[in-house]
């Protein structure tokens, strides 16, 4: 029988930040599945982190990031996949160190990218459903990352293909918010100077629409990233200030990436 999950969100109705940031306030380890049509990924948790990330998409597969990236020539590619054809079972990093094709920590590199490169491409779903089973936390015997659930969410959110649709979900260009963080946070997340001096403008009184356009990065990044902080609870919505101007949704060109 299959095992209840313990959470279960509709992309259409959550956006997979909100998700996740539901998810880390369990404090589990566990396995994150999201799925949307014909393709599906999988995300284990452990003590917080994402340790692993696995996909039924080709073109997710080790494979296929080390053709896109040009870490291997198409006769190294070609040579490998018939040698995994051949011998069943043998995993694809093996053999490339055994051509001679890449160092054992050149394969680590690459498949520490891969991993990461499944995790944000589950950012730009904005249809599909994601669960989370507490107590799945073993992938197998598998090269593992280890990045915390917070930073992972500030980093997808920044890589996000469409993120015009996150900050809307903030309120109107007025819309005003107070810091909620505390220090260690900030740590954890693992800030850089800009994303902490953006995260330190905010203080009850500047506006949504002028921390966005004011603030230390370009406004596109800038909105993306107050709303991770609301995500992650490190500010908090108080209200609106008084518009001097008809207000409504904060309009701030957004660049897809």
């Amino acid at each position: 029988m299959e095992r209840p999950y313990h959470y279960r969100g509709d992309l259409r109705q959550t956006a997979l930040p909100e998700m996740l940031a539901i998810i880390h306030r369990t404090r589990m380890s566990g396995l994150i599945e999201a799925s949307f049509g014909e393709f599906s990924k999988q995300v284990w948790l452990e003590n917080g982190c994402v340790v692993h990330a696995a996909s039924s998409d080709v073109a997710d597969s080790l494979g296929s990031y080390l053709r896109r990236s040009d870490r291997l020539t198409d006769g190294q590619f070609q040579t490998a996949m018939q040698l995994r054809g051949r011998e069943e079972g043998r995993r694809l990093g093996e053999i490339l160190i055994e051509q001679g094709a890449l160092s054992p920590a050149q394969v680590y590199e690459a498949i520490r990218a891969q991993i990461e490169g499944i995790v944000w491409s589950l950012f730009s779903w904005e249809e599909g459903t994601v669960t989370f089973r507490m107590g799945e936390n073993d992938p197998g015997e598998i090269v593992r990352i280890q990045i915390p659930l917070r930073q992972v969410i500030v980093r997808g959110v920044k890589r996000a293909a469409n993120a015009k649709s996150l900050v809307a979900r903030m309120g109107g260009r007025d819309t005003l918010f107070e810091p909620s963080f505390r220090f260690e946070d900030t740590i954890e997340i693992a800030l850089d100077d800009e994303e902490y001096r953006l995260l330190s403008e905010v203080d009850g009184q500047r506006t949504l629409y002028e921390l966005c356009t004011q603030g230390p990065l370009s406004a596109a990044e800038n909105a993306r990233l107050l709303y991770a902080y609301s995500v992650l609870r490190l500010i908090r919505r108080t209200g609106s200030a008084e518009p001097a101007t008809p207000s409504g949704g904060i309009r701030i060109k957004l660049k897809s990436e």
